[in-house]
C-alpha cells in the first residue's frame, strides 16, 4: 500500500467516526430535550394569587420559569405588583434599581407584548393574542445543565416574534431544594412588532 493509500484510508476512517458521533450528538440531543408546559387557567394579578398556584414553593425550576413570564406580563399594568412577584421568585437576590430601569426601557413607546409572545397561541398577526388556558413551555436542552456552573440551570423559552429561543438562568439553593431566577434579560429582547402596529405590514 503507498503513502497515498494509507493517507486516504486513515482520512475516511477519520471522517466516518466524525458522522458517526454527529448522528450520536444529535440522536441524543433528540432525547434530552424536553419541554415542560405550565398552563393558568388565570394569569395571577398579584403575590397572593401566585402563591396559590402548584409550584410557587418555588422547587420545581420550570414553574418558576412561567411565573417569571406572569410577573413581566403584569410589569405594563401593575408595576408595583409585577416587583413583588419577582422578588419572590428572585428570593434572596431581589431586584436592584438597574433591574427595575432594565424592565421599564423594554416597555418604553407602548411595546407591552414582549412577555406575551410566550403564551401558546400568540402571533405578530393577532397581536400577540394568547389562547387560554396561558400556557407558557418551557424547554430544558440538552446543553442547559452543561454551559454554566454546577447549581444553575439556563432554560428556554419559544417566543411567537423571534426565530430562536430565549433563555433565563435559574439559580438552585440547596438548603431549601428551591430554584430562584437569577436572570431573565434574556427574554425581554425585542421581536417582531404586531401586524396592527406595523406601518409596512
Amino acid at each position: 500500500m503507498s503513502f497515498l493509500d494509507d493517507l486516504l484510508k486513515k482520512a475516511g476512517k477519520a471522517l466516518k467516526k466524525s458522522l458517526s458521533d454527529s448522528i450520536s450528538g444529535a440522536a441524543k440531543d433528540a432525547v434530552t430535550n424536553k419541554s415542560y408546559p405550565y398552563a393558568f387557567a388565570k394569569l395571577p394579578e398579584n403575590l397572593t394569587e401566585l402563591m396559590a398556584l402548584p409550584g410557587s414553593d418555588l422547587k420545581d425550576p420550570y414553574a418558576v420559569a412561567a411565573f417569571t413570564i406572569a410577573a413581566l406580563d403584569l410589569f405594563p399594568k401593575n408595576k408595583d405588583a409585577s416587583i413583588e412577584m419577582l422578588n419572590y421568585i428572585k428570593g434572596p437576590r431581589p431586584l436592584v434599581p438597574m433591574d427595575i430601569s432594565f424592565i421599564k426601557d423594554r416597555f418604553m413607546d407602548g411595546v407591552d407584548y414582549v412577555p406575551r409572545s410566550y403564551f401558546e397561541g400568540t402571533s405578530p398577526q393577532n397581536d400577540y393574542t394568547p389562547s387560554v388556558p396561558y400556557t407558557v413551555n418551557v424547554l430544558e436542552l440538552a446543553h442547559s445543565r452543561d454551559q454554566i456552573s454546577e447549581g444553575y440551570l439556563k432554560l428556554f423559552l419559544r417566543s411567537s416574534g423571534a426565530d430562536s429561543e430565549r433563555y433565563l438562568v435559574l439559580r438552585h439553593k440547596p438548603s431549601t431544594d428551591q430554584w430562584f431566577l437569577w436572570s431573565f434579560e434574556g427574554v425581554m429582547s425585542g421581536i417582531r412588532i404586531p401586524v396592527s402596529k406595523d406601518d409596512w405590514a
